[in-house]
């Protein structure tokens, strides 16, 4: 798979651009604020029908401007692909493929693979558990539909529990009954939901950890661990145990949507004692990990964005990417830079077909 040809109309700062691209290398070089990052956010909208940077659809567009439009040119299985997103003001956004818009955005996920590595992925380390559940949903959900059913479900159950808590403490009434309802639909979804995270994670850190030995030199000692209240209890017992709690605070407070993912760095947290090198090599292999995974699992390779990855990287580290780029592991990529100069040298190493856009 491949983009061949990509088209803006009023997306973020850029007016109406088009570009025609190569299957291998494509460079994006420029001061900061030129619209780089916004080029690649334009791929990732493609694949994803929204922003990696900005959940508020309307703020993608173009200031001053009534509408936005994205339009793509893949080439899928030796099968033309053309999709289109726009939004008007106002209005709900449209996703088309091959002219025939989708009803719902989560039947397109999955179908042109793609990992995004950024300078934003930063939040993964210093953020909430939150953000990093969405990164293990996100790269199991693009090749289990079953799996991103059960989690909208689930999502969806958990706050009607939680409103029923809040009527009860509003109306001083309690009714078991009713919140039985709820708590099977939670212990149905939420066990399906812990054992597929559990399953993939099991698969998982073994590819992050041979990625990690790869780009630091197998210099450090990481971990990445499943953090789950279900290891050692179901969710029916969960739920029991903590029902008078969940009446005083008046939502659901035990479940998988506490899940959390910890990052290690020779068995400590790396938010506190990974340098920002340490970090982005983690982030990096991470995402590299998140590629082959989801690679293995589509037999299509997905198309990866590397955004400001040469930045805070030694040029061990940076020679490393390199090499693993290098091998024919790896489809077609886009990369931004602000040094020109930089980008073209490592490149160059590569010895791949490229092409370097300067904005």
């Amino acid at each position: 798979m491949y983009l061949q040809k990509l088209s803006l109309v009023n997306f973020k700062n850029i007016e109406s651009q088009t570009f025609d691209f190569q299957k291998k290398i494509n460079c994006f070089v420029g001061n900061n604020g030129i619209g780089k990052t916004n080029v690649l956010d334009a791929i990732y909208y493609l694949s994803f029908a929204k922003s990696y940077f900005n959940s508020i659809a309307g703020q993608n567009i173009r200031h001053g401007q009534d509408f936005f439009m994205v339009e793509g040119d893949y080439l899928l299985n030796n099968r033309q692909e053309k999709i289109i997103c726009y939004l008007k003001r106002g209005q709900k956004k449209v996703l088309k493929r091959n002219g025939k818009a989708y009803e719902k955005f989560s039947e397109h996920i999955g179908q042109l693979p793609l990992v995004i590595i950024s300078p934003a992925d930063r939040d993964l380390i210093v953020e909430g558990s939150e953000t990093r559940r969405k990164f293990i949903d996100g790269v199991i959900s693009q090749q289990d539909k079953k799996y991103l059913q059960t989690l909208i479900s689930y999502t969806k159950t958990v706050s009607q529990r939680n409103a029923l808590l809040k009527y009860f403490a509003a109306n001083r009434t309690f009714d078991a009954l009713n919140l039985k309802v709820y708590d099977e639909q939670l212990i149905e979804y939420g066990t399906v939901i812990y054992n597929k995270r559990k399953a993939f994670l099991e698969e998982f850190v073994p590819i992050f950890n041979d990625k990690h030995k790869i780009i630091s030199g197998a210099n450090e000692e990481v971990n990445l661990r499943y953090k789950s209240q279900l290891h050692d209890v179901s969710l029916e017992v969960l739920l029991q145990q903590n029902l008078e709690k969940d009446k005083m605070l008046q939502y659901t407070s035990v479940g998988i949507h506490k899940d959390d993912l910890n990052f290690e760095i020779e068995e400590h947290p790396i938010k506190k004692f990974g340098s920002q090198g340490q970090q982005k090599s983690y982030l990096i292999a991470l995402k590299l990990a998140q590629f082959e995974f989801i690679k293995k699992q589509s037999n299509v390779t997905p198309i990866l964005l590397l955004d400001d990855i040469f930045d805070k990287l030694d040029e061990n580290r940076v020679a490393q990417i390199v090499d693993l780029v290098n091998s024919d592991e790896f489809g077609q990529i886009f990369i931004t830079d602000t040094h020109a100069d930089r980008t073209e040298e490592v490149i160059k190493k590569s010895n791949q077909e490229y092409q370097i856009f300067k904005l």
